[in-house]
């Protein structure tokens, strides 16, 4: 089959299980995840999305999330998005299943349905309780993650012009790699600018506007606070805020320009008021922020690197959970803007790793439940690469205490490489988005690739080893082991989408709480 009948048809696959066209309200994808917005969330069939074989799992956030892993994600999207709108002229708008009434009576539930049940409520009452800060970062999220493809492709032909120019090879070619991979980096303010409008509700190629004059040459003629200011000087931060204000100034203007006038003042007053302000303020001030974001980094893995690699690493995954890894999106990007790569990725990697083990360890623990040991392996290989999501979701989370333990080996990876960043060896990551072996074509740092490589290598398999030993010996309690130690017993991916397990697995509270991706 060709590939696009192939993303076709996992397309076609998909969309009758979310409830047709006419339940889909929004569309979008992350790197590894289609993110639906659902008229009718009781008119999806989790189970049976979850059998179709591109489908690594599913995830209930803000918005509905199926995984399909990098790569796929990107392609299947557009397909889906064809089939959805030939199916919204025909199609019938979705009547919940609650306002069908049924002649024959209720129907007996059962404890999986119930625990359905239940989590969706709950799913619905999560969304309605987002906090201001959550929705706020979900935002900067919206900004940040279209840039990545561009940051990974750019961050890899910059390994690549690397590696040659200490090679000393192709010396006719070099220069030309270096463009490449730096002309998206010292764009990148424009783009920000371009999609916070874009988020905020403005017009986007004014946010981009706006944003442009951070990175103009031409800045360097002017004095600002005692200071002469320099292209690029705040960055993305300042691009950030320069976006959000224009945001603010064009929607003023909309309400107190008259309409006949509005094409003309609007983009005018707002580019100009907006401007101002960022060259006489917002670049100033951005760029103390990230100049001191940069220098907090530095101090932080040179004095306590090993502790700070460790919390890091430990805490990532749960930092997942409640919403919050993304704010460090722009951080990442402003150390990557600022010194060439981010040093907390690689870190933050190891989190994979502890999670990679601890399903090696669940697979031994476990010999005679085959539904739990063939999800480990048609998942260890997309853990491998850093796609975590089929382990996290089909594995450690809803068995509970070996979701603990593969933190425990992060920890211990990230504190891994967290000594060397403290004993003086930088080791960063060119751009964000993968982990795992993925991240080896992106790594750099201040002594050599080789010296990088060996590092970040050893971090994955201290993460590897001790998220093993943690699961192995202390991942499950008897009572836990005895009762999922059983061929018959289901796999805990048939559960992962309830967020809990089915009545009777004991595997308690903890497992029902589900990260939200990226």
């Amino acid at each position: 089959m060709a590939t696009e009948d192939k993303n076709r048809a996992t397309a076609a696959a998909i969309l009758p299980l979310v409830g047709g066209a006419a339940n889909v309200s929004s569309i979008a994808h992350c790197m590894t995840r289609l993110r639906l917005g659902l008229r009718d969330r009781s008119l999806v069939d989790d189970e049976a999305l979850k059998a179709v074989p591109a489908v690594m799992g599913v995830v209930e956030d803000d918005t509905y999330q199926i995984v399909l892993g990098p790569g796929t994600v990107a392609r299947v999207t557009p397909e889906f998005e064809r089939l959805v709108e030939e199916g919204r002229a025909s199609a019938p708008e979705p009547v919940p299943a609650s306002a069908v009434p049924d002649a024959s009576g209720p129907a007996p539930v059962s404890a999986q349905e119930l625990a359905a049940q239940g989590a969706a409520i709950k799913a619905q009452q999560k969304a309605k309780n987002a906090t201001p800060f959550k929705l706020f970062l979900r935002r900067i999220a919206n900004i940040f993650v279209p840039l990545i493809p561009a940051l990974i492709g750019c961050g890899i032909i910059a390994g690549l012009n690397g590696l040659l120019v200490n090679l000393g090879w192709l010396p006719s070619v070099t220069p030309a790699l270096a463009a490449m991979a730096s002309g998206f980096m010292a764009l990148i303010a424009v783009f920000v600018g371009y999609n916070t409008a874009k988020e905020f509700g403005g017009t986007p190629i004014l946010g981009g506007a706006v944003a442009a004059i951070i990175v103009f040459p031409g800045v360097a003629n002017i004095d600002a606070f005692g200071q002469t200011l320099a292209p690029g000087q705040g960055g993305v931060l300042g691009a950030l805020g320069a976006a959000v204000l224009a945001v603010y100034v064009e929607k003023w203007c909309r309400r107190w320009v008259p309409e006949a006038l509005d094409v003309l003042v609007t983009p005018t007053l707002t580019v100009l008021i907006s401007g101002l302000v960022t060259i006489f303020g917002l670049m100033y001030v951005a760029g103390e922020v990230s100049s001191a974001i940069g220098t907090f980094a530095d101090w932080l893995l040179s004095t306590g690197g090993a502790g700070a690699g460790f919390l890091l690493g430990g805490f990532f995954l749960p930092l997942v959970m409640l919403g919050l890894h993304q704010a460090l999106i722009p951080i990442h990007t402003t150390l990557i803007e600022q010194q060439g790569f981010t040093v907390l990725l690689p870190i933050l990697a190891m989190a994979g790793a502890g999670q990679v083990g601890a399903a090696a360890a669940v697979y031994l623990r476990l010999p005679r439940n085959e539904s739990i040991r063939k999800t480990i392996k048609s998942a260890m290989p997309a853990g491998l690469l850093g796609v975590g999501e089929p382990l996290i979701y089909g594995v450690s989370l809803p068995l509970g205490r070996p979701f603990v333990t593969a933190c425990v080996g992060g920890a211990f990876g990230g504190g891994f490489v967290g000594l060397f960043n403290q004993l003086g060896d930088s080791v960063g990551s060119t751009a964000i988005g993968p982990s795992g072996w993925a991240l080896f074509p992106l790594l750099d740092g201040n002594h050599g690739l080789g010296t990088t490589i060996a590092i970040y290598a050893g971090g994955l398999l201290v993460g590897y080893v001790a998220g093993f030993v943690a699961t192995y010996f202390f991942g499950f309690s008897k009572a836990l082991l005895e009762e999922f130690n059983v061929s018959q017993e289901p796999a805990p991916s048939t559960v992962a989408a309830t967020g809990r397990p089915a009545a009777g697995t004991g595997t308690g509270d903890s497992a029902a709480k589900e990260p939200a991706g990226v």
